[in-house]
């Protein structure tokens, strides 16, 4: 049954237009599964009603032209249920309704599940049968999962067809609006930019075309240009390669004849298709069927196929002189689009032309949604519905607060949302023009603020206004950007610039912290569970060479300074801070040793843990005894308490750091370090934003630790609060059931107190 679902849904995939992707569903569900009908119907959300698009059975008239109620009919119980229905004879049940256009007076059995997507309940998938009975148990299992495969594929068909249809010059291509996860606040308006430029039938995406003519000249040339390339190859290799190897040139010529490829290419361009996008229809339903086959030898052919259909593409999309497009290169205000964000995409995409990001893939605490915050550029996350090829060159809206990204706007919309950059503008100007007065509420209490840094270089080296020093410094960004261990000299380098740049500052650095999201290319680890793995704390202890390099450095990089903070990441347990702690100490009389002849001075410095694993939350008192500090890692906090992965885009929306469940974890734990006289800072991402530091303030922490371009931000957020505000404040969000109550108690105070703009677009 497995293969038989792959097969279908691959071939739905192909099809670039989605009314005539469902139409070759229908056909091939009804044969394959030997029944007499099998129709699909979509819902139409905007006038409450499933819409007919596509049938094997009924009559073809009815398409687009029955229209059900969602509580109507059968289809609209299925849909209203949100689970299967399998009824022997439809026309007794009591919600059967009759429409005449669809003539199934002669159906009786009747099997429909619904096609569910994030919650959401796209349409509805039937098949009927004259004679009355039950559908089996295997039929219904595999409906059912047909429905389930098919749901994200309806999704992103339906926008592939909006983006590709320009079907005429002067003619722009619709609006459409997807939504995804906001990863970094902001407005931003660019072009769409794929960093990724090879040329493939995979990365290529169906379009239009105007003038068949030429499209058919431009696929006639790409053949002829690469038949000559494909001579040429044989002939240099003829003496040299087995006759196993020559048949694939054999196959190269027959599919380069004009009556193999070349008749289906040009009808689907007589179809309205480019030359290219032909080409690929054809191209993936030739491999399809040979993959499909069981010989192996036939199987491998597929791969054959697509190798010299890319070479075809190429050459189609060549100029006269036969180059190829080359790498493009930004000169206009662009949104990165890409599968999965990187440090190296941003270091290398011109900064001054980074609007915004978009990541197909991530949530809003994956790295490249906190490396955006970081630099102050609007994101949107995990948008799984569009392929990085399908925006490319197409003007967006980026909307970082909702995580809604518009494509090709109309005229209206494009204005709206510049005056809604400009509104922002000047709320900035206001923000910093505040800038150097002191970090205190408007009833005296203050506040310090510190930065997470680490994340990009040209960071590592600046001087941070109204910040008091580095509340965490990321130690692992420089292993992960290496090609092995930095040596301890290496890193005593790297340390003593960072201590240099604020000697007068403190500088918490963080013991290397990789696995889960943050690999070592040259130290993998593979694991079913990375998160819940050997990361952290728990590697660096089972590798006490690589933790003493690292603690070697940070100790010699300190010498005749004061500002060294060591912190340790992902303890979990009392007995880790004691094996570190002895670590610490022999690392610590090594250098002592080393320098005892000179007049240089080492001092010990403070070492303190962060509280991002439940269970240190119950031992508080045991650690504090061993420790001189705690921060409190509220991303990760988030993710153990609530299991959910916060790299995972579909449970992105269970992942929230305002859930009271986390509020009522960080309020405790700032009254257990009071009550045991310990610091406690705050280094997660929701110090950084304008209702968490009000709710943090009101629970009781002092010191805020976040990226530098929060700083005045937060500065400004409380030099407009009172702390008795935020005490008020607080104890509304921790009686909420919900992370949208809470949210509404913040934005409703945020409102009052004309601080809107920071939580929302515009001022």
């Amino acid at each position: 049954m497995l293969t038989t679902l792959k097969r279908i849904v691959q071939e739905m995939i192909q099809i670039p237009e989605l009314d005539q992707a469902l139409f070759r569903l229908a056909s091939r569900v009804k044969q394959t599964m030997r029944v007499d009908s099998c129709s699909i119907y979509l819902a139409d959300e905007d006038n409450q009603v499933f819409v007919l698009k596509a049938t094997d059975g009924l009559h073809p008239d009815a398409v687009e032209l029955v229209r059900i109620g969602f509580s109507e009919g059968l289809i609209g119980l299925v849909g209203q249920r949100e689970e299967p229905l399998n009824i022997v004879n439809a026309h007794h049940h009591p919600r059967f309704k009759h429409y005449p256009e669809v003539k199934e007076e002669n159906y009786n059995a009747f099997l429909g599940t619904p096609i569910i997507h994030q919650r959401r309940v796209l349409g509805v998938i039937t098949m009927q049968q004259r004679a009355m009975r039950r559908f089996s148990e295997n039929e219904e299992a595999f409906l059912v999962t047909l429905a389930a495969q098919l749901a994200s594929e309806i999704t992103n068909a339906d926008i592939r067809g909006a983006l590709s249809h320009e079907s005429a010059v002067g003619v722009l291509p619709p609006q459409k609006n997807v939504r995804g996860i906001a990863g970094s606040q902001g407005l931003a308006v660019g072009i769409g930019c794929s960093t990724d430029s090879s040329i493939s039938l995979r990365n290529y995406v169906a379009k239009r075309c105007v003038d068949k003519d030429m499209e058919i000249h431009r696929y006639r040339r790409g053949v002829e240009l690469t038949r000559k390339h494909v001579d040429h190859l044989s002939s240099r290799l003829d003496s040299a390669i087995p006759d196993d190897v020559k048949s694939i040139f054999q196959l190269y010529h027959q599919l380069l004849d004009a009556n193999s490829l070349g008749r289906e290419v040009e009808a689907k361009i007589r179809e309205g298709w480019d030359a290219g996008s032909s080409l690929k229809m054809v191209v993936e339903d030739y491999a399809t069927r040979f993959q499909n086959m069981e010989d192996p030898y036939m199987q491998e052919r597929a791969i054959d196929i697509v190798d010299l259909s890319n070479r075809i593409l190429i050459n189609i999309l060549s100029d006269e002189d036969g180059k190829v497009p080359a790498a493009k290169e930004v000169k206009q205000p662009s949104i990165l689009v890409a599968e999965e964000v990187s440090a190296s995409m941003l270091a290398e995409f011109p900064r001054e032309y980074l609007m915004g990001i978009i990541s197909i893939r991530g949530s809003n605490n994956s790295h490249a949604a906190i490396l955006a915050r970081a630099m102050g550029i609007p994101a949107v996350m995990g948008c799984q519905n569009i392929s990085p090829a399908l925006v490319d060159g197409k003007e967006l809206l980026l909307d970082g607060y909702s995580g809604e990204v518009i494509i090709s706007p109309d005229s209206s919309i494009r204005a709206e949302f510049i005056q809604l950059i400009e509104e922002e503008e000047t709320l900035a100007e206001r923000i910093d023009a505040e800038a150097s007065l002191a970090c205190e509420t408007q009833d005296g209490c203050g506040i310090s603020l510190y930065v997470n840094a680490g994340l990009s270089a040209d960071i590592e080296t600046t001087q941070y206004a109204n910040a008091q020093g580095i509340g965490l410094y990321r130690t692992e960004i420089p292993f992960m950007l290496r090609e092995r261990f930095p040596s301890e000299q290496e890193q005593v380098e790297l340390y003593r610039e960072i201590l240099m740049a604020s000697p007068e500052q403190s500088i918490t650095m963080r013991t290397l912290d990789v696995g889960g999201d943050k690999p070592l290319p040259y130290f993998p680890i593979n694991e079913e569970n990375p998160f819940l793995g050997w990361r952290g704390i728990r590697l660096t202890l089972d590798h006490p060479d690589i933790f003493l390099v690292q603690i070697r450095a940070m100790l010699r990089a300190s010498i005749g300074l004061t500002n060294l903070k060591i912190m340790l990441p992902m303890i979990s347990s009392v007995g880790e801070v004691e094996d570190a702690v002895r670590l610490l100490e022999q690392a610590y009389l090594e250098i002592s040793d080393e320098i005892a002849d000179s007049d240089v001075i080492l001092q010990k410095p403070k070492l303190g843990i962060m509280l991002e694993v439940p269970s240190v939350l119950y031992q508080l008192p045991q650690l504090a005894k061993l420790v001189d500090f705690f921060s409190v890692g509220s991303n990760d906090l988030t993710q153990y308490l609530l299991a959910v992965d916060r790299n995972n885009a579909r449970v992105a929306s269970l992942y929230n750091s305002y859930h009271p469940a986390v509020l009522s974890a960080l309020y405790d734990i700032v009254r257990q370090s009071n009550a045991n006289q310990i610091p406690v800072t705050v280094c997660g991402e929701i110090a950084g934003e304008p209702g968490g530091a009000v709710l943090l303030m009101g629970m009781g922490y002092r010191k805020l630790s976040m990226n530098a371009h929060n700083l005045r931000k937060i500065n400004w957020v409380i030099r407009n609060v009172s702390l008795d505000e935020s005490k008020t404040l607080l104890a509304k969000t921790l009686t909420a059931s919900s992370h949208e109550e809470v949210f509404n108690h913040i934005n409703h105070y945020l409102e009052h107190r004309g601080l809107g703009g920071l939580v929302r677009a515009g001022s």
